[in-house]
C-alpha cells in the first residue's frame, strides 16, 4: 500500500485547546515544526531516546513518561567482547521529569534511581550526557547545516495519535567513561540517531523500527504501528537530505531466531538486515508490560531515491526491533 501523505512547510500545533488531534498537524516534515501541546493525564507519552552506533560500543538512553510513571533506562553494548550494562528506572509519576514540547530546542531532564539523563538543544545540535554508578555519557550529536530528520504524525483518531521525530545519521563526538576504561567518541565513524515521540496511544500497540547509519548514507524504516492510518515513517537519508518513502512495507523475520536475518521490502526498499547481538527487555507489572527485542547489526540492499536512482546500503550499521506494549 502506498500512503499519500502531505508535506507540512510551516509551524503547527499537534492539538486543538481541547486536545483533540489539529487534522491540519497531519502530514510529514523535514525538520522539527510541531509544537506538542498536549493536554489532559492518563494516556499522554512523551519520550526523548537517543542511539549511538561507535566502533566499539553501541549505546542507548531513554527519557519517557506516561503520565503515571517515568520509564529512563541506560544501555551500552561493547561490541568487541558482547558485554552488556543496563541501568532501567522507574519513577511513580515521572516526578521531576522535563520535556519540551519542541522537537530540537530546550531542554530533557530526568533523574532517579541513581540514574541522570539530561539533553541540552540548541540549533546547532544536542548535549547529551547521562550517568549511572561505574558510567558516565557526555557527547555532543550535531546538527550540520542543511541536515534533515523525518517528522510524522500518526493519527488513529482525534483521540489517540502519535507525533514522531526520527532524526538519523547524526555525527557524534564525546567520550564514554565505563568501567573498563574510557573511550573516545568521534565524528569520522561514529553516529547518533533521535527518536523523539509526543501522542496519545492506544492501550495495545506493536510496532517494527529499523535506524542505519554510515557515511553520507541513513534508512529509517517502520511499520505495524503505522499500518492502515495513512501515515509512514520511512526514509532515505543522502548526504543529510531527506527522500521520503510513503509506501507500507513488508517486514520478514522469525520471532524463534531473532539473530537470522530480517528482509523489510517495498517498491522502494529492498533491505537484509543482519544482527551480530539481540537485546531482550521485557517487564511485566499487572496490566501494564512490554516486550522488545532490539537486533544490533549491519544493512545490505538497496533503496529508491526520489529521481528513482537506486542506492546502496551494504554496511550501514543500526538497529531493527520488534516492541509489543501493554501501556
Amino acid at each position: 500500500m502506498t500512503t499519500h501523505e502531505r508535506e507540512i512547510t510551516a509551524p503547527v500545533d499537534l492539538c486543538l485547546p481541547g486536545g483533540r488531534l489539529d487534522p491540519g498537524a497531519v502530514g510529514w516534515t523535514r525538520r522539527p515544526l510541531h509544537r506538542a501541546n498536549l493536554r489532559g493525564w492518563g494516556r499522554r507519552k512523551r519520550w526523548e531516546y537517543w542511539g549511538v552506533v561507535t566502533p566499539r560500543h553501541i549505546v542507548g538512553l531513554v527519557a519517557s513518561s506516561l503520565d503515571y510513571a517515568g520509564v529512563y533506562g541506560l544501555y551500552v553494548l561493547d561490541r568487541d567482547t558482547g558485554e552488556e550494562i543496563t541501568k532501567d528506572v522507574t519513577v511513580p509519576l515521572a516526578r521531576g521529569a522535563v520535556f519540551p514540547e519542541r522537537s530540537g530546542a530546550g531542554t530533557a531532564a530526568v533523574r532517579g534511581g541513581g540514574l541522570e539523563i539530561r539533553v541540552d538543544q540548541d540549533p546547532g545540535g544536542a548535549t547529551i550526557r547521562a550517568t549511572a554508578p561505574g558510567v558516565e555519557v557526555d557527547l555532543r550529536a550535531a546538527s550540520p547545516q542543511g541536515h534533515e530528520s523525518l517528522g510524522v504524525v500518526v493519527p488513529w483518531g482525534p483521540n489517540r495519535f502519535q507525533y514522531t521525530v526520527k532524526d538519523v545519521g547524526r555525527p557524534v563526538r564525546g567520550r564514554l567513561r565505563l568501567p573498563s576504561g574510557e573511550y573516545a567518541v568521534g565524528e569520522a565513524d561514529s553516529f547518533a540517531v533521535l527518536d523523539h515521540g509526543r501522542g496519545k496511544w492506544p492501550y495495545a500497540v506493536t510496532w517494527n523500527w529499523a535506524a542505519g547509519s554510515g557515511p553520507g548514507r541513513a534508512i529509517q524504516l517502520g511499520g505495524r504501528w503505522t499500518d492502515g492510518t495513512g501515515s509512514t515513517e520511512n526514509a532515505l537519508f543522502l548526504d543529510g537530505r531527506l527522500h521520503k518513502i510513503g509506501d507500507e512495507l513488508t517486514w520478514s523475520y522469525d520471532r524463534t531466531g531473532w539473530e537470522r536475518p530480517w528482509r523489510i521490502t517495498g517498491p522502494r526498499v529492498e533491505v537484509e538486515f543482519h544482527p551480530f547481538h539481540v537485546r531482550e527487555a521485557r517487564t511485566e507489572l499487572g496490566v501494564v508490560g512490554s516486550e522488545t527485542h532490539q537486533c544490533f547489526g549491519h544493512f545490505s540492499g538497496r533503496a529508491r531515491a526520489d529521481d528513482g536512482a537506486w542506492v546502496d546500503l551494504d554496511g550501514l550499521v543500526g538497529w531493527a526491533e520488534e516492541a509489543r506494549n501493554r501501556w
